[in-house]
């Protein structure tokens, strides 16, 4: 697409985006704390977080450790599900620009900003939800998937939490599944569970996918399909038509990817670069 052009869609879409936010009663358009400057308590499952390095920098890190004081990894160590649903371990606040993701490659995996070509990775315009992974999942590469016929893009599965606050980077937030689009991005699968947090007003409203108002959704893979073109780089492709499966569907999926995580560490799939001790 002509640089001219790209850059329209993505400002159709922030306005597509913004109506969807505040249809959800959403209210944090302000810019939310980035980075923790010192331990935090996490919001449910009992870690804290100790940052490292400078922040907006290569050199920072953002530390897991338990209840004892220890590193621990949010990959590994921290449990899957939590007493009342999933635990997400929040990587990106809603409304900032940082891409920052738990270091599958880094010694007890913390959360550090994306580098590409050298340089910091930022969004080019704010997300609209908070955004992270899953705990003890894996997209795995070496596994093609039986009817969209592409590979795992070798990460944690991702989390799209749609609730009405900012939930801080680092913290432990249990979420409720509401469903799962199938996300092609580069020719790999990217899975985007959309949840929200169980102590959020909306999960009293929200527990499936049809109960979630189509300008979020609509919202949501707007965002996904363009938020690369101002990078001259192609638009992302959905599987099945497009369509957000149901909150049964995203179950599975979370737990055939739970599976492909124990072969993992395990040692029955092959780990590459991956930090597991």
């Amino acid at each position: 697409l002509p640089p001219v052009c790209s850059t329209m869609k993505f400002s159709a879409v922030a306005t597509i985006l913004a109506v969807a936010t505040s249809t959800t009663g959403a209210s944090a358009f302000a810019p939310a704390g980035r980075f923790a400057a010192r331990p935090l308590a996490a919001a449910l499952y009992s870690v804290a977080v100790e940052q490292s390095g400078e922040a907006a920098t290569e050199s920072f890190r953002l530390n897991f450790k338990g209840e004892d004081g220890a590193a621990i990894s949010p990959w590994h160590d921290i449990p899957l599900k939590g007493d009342g649903g999933y635990n997400m371990v929040v990587e990106i606040p809603k409304m900032t620009k940082a891409k920052m993701e738990v270091a599958t490659k880094e010694t007890n995996n913390p959360i550090a900003q994306d580098i590409k070509k050298g340089n910091l990775r930022d969004y080019h315009g704010p997300i609209f939800w908070n955004y992270g992974c899953l705990p003890q999942t894996w997209e795995d590469p070496n596994e093609e998937h039986p009817e969209l016929k592409v590979f795992g893009d070798d990460d944690p599965i991702d989390v799209v939490e749609i609730g009405s606050k900012a939930l801080e980077m680092g913290t432990v937030t249990e979420v409720k599944t509401l469903g799962v689009l199938a996300m092609i991005d580069d020719g790999e699968l990217d899975w985007k569970v959309v949840a929200v947090a169980v102590d959020d007003p909306l999960a009293k409203e929200y527990n499936d996918i049809d109960d979630v108002p189509d300008a979020v959704k609509d919202g949501i893979r707007e965002w996904f399909r363009w938020y690369k073109t101002p990078d001259d780089k192609p638009l992302n492709g959905f599987g099945f038509d497009e369509k957000f499966l149901d909150a049964a569907e995203a179950e599975k999926v979370i737990a055939e990817t739970h599976e492909s995580w124990k072969k993992l560490k395990a040692g029955d799939s092959e780990a590459g670069k991956l930090w597991l001790a």
